[in-house]
């Protein structure tokens, strides 16, 4: 531990640099900050905050993965900006495109991640001692799944991400009436049922967009899952982070994007419970054929 805490100080460093430099490609292109409801902590303790959550679950990753160099490294840095860039800004994309996010800010969204993913991700490796060829013939845990097998647990994760997805939807967020009317639906919400036909007529391809999104966390998931070398428990709990922290935390800050503090806060509740659920949920299911280690 005493060897460990300066590496993790120096990534804390790079962590804040590669956001900063992420940060301004948005930067002058966001509609007026201060149309924004302040965020649950200040600017400047919310950014140290976003990077003490966000080294803690690359450095966990890391430190339990058998794999080794540029194979973790990339495989690595691919999960970490799916997860946390490419599956949060497709959602936006799909629901803030005609509220606040225009033509120029969408794409600058996208490449915002891009270096915390592919500069700290990769450092990260290296600092923490993980580039040197090392052994990893370590029993792999990962799934060794026929294509039929592949098939159906795969349809059967998008499907139950699309129900941890909409129920904590439901029932955490579209409770809020500040969510509802920021959504351009005020007032009393419809019961459950009524709610989810109403969304099929009105919007049907909403469900298969979450189809979608469901299947590329599982694909974020798999490096994860196959190159572990912890337990299943830990290695649950890790996608679960992956899945749930780093973008979520962001909702602290104010955000012009979404610019209601109550809006964030409800989105922040409802993402973080069911993705991680849905990380605990994809390790077991990927890994229940598997002995513990």
């Amino acid at each position: 531990m005493i060897m460990l805490l300066p590496r993790l100080a120096l990534l804390y460093l790079i962590f804040l640099v590669c956001f900063v430099i992420g940060s301004a490609a948005v930067a002058g292109a966001l509609p007026d900050p201060a149309a924004s409801e302040p965020g649950l902590v200040s600017p400047g303790a919310g950014v140290l905050i976003i990077a003490l959550v966000n080294v803690g679950v690359v450095a966990a990753l890391v430190l339990a993965s058998r794999w080794r160099g540029w194979k973790l490294a990339l495989s690595l840095a691919l999960a970490y900006y799916g997860a946390v860039t490419l599956l949060t800004q497709i959602e936006t994309w799909y629901f803030l495109s005609s509220l606040t996010v225009d033509e120029s800010v969408l794409p600058r969204l996208f490449v915002m991640g891009v270096p915390t993913a592919l500069v700290f991700v990769p450092l990260s490796v290296r600092i923490l001692g993980k580039w040197q060829r090392g052994d990893e013939s370590a029993a792999s845990h990962g799934p060794a799944l026929s294509a039929i097998e592949w098939t159906w647990k795969l349809a059967v994760l998008s499907v139950l991400y699309v129900a941890f997805y909409w129920t904590a939807g439901y029932f955490i967020a579209w409770q809020n009436p500040e969510l509802r009317a920021f959504y351009g639906q005020p007032g009393d919400p419809l019961p459950f049922v009524a709610h989810t036909r109403s969304v099929l007529r009105s919007d049907p391809g909403l469900f298969a967009f979450q189809l979608g999104r469901g299947l590329l966390w599982v694909c974020c998931a798999l490096p994860i899952v196959r190159g572990s070398g912890v337990s299943t428990p830990r290695t649950a709990l890790l996608v679960a982070l992956l899945f749930s922290a780093p973008q979520n935390i962001a909702q602290i800050l104010a955000n012009p994007l979404m610019p209601i503090a109550s809006v964030r806060l409800s989105h922040l509740i409802e993402t973080a419970a069911s993705n991680f659920l849905f990380g605990v949920l994809v390790v077991w299911i990927l890994r229940h054929r598997e002995a513990e280690p």
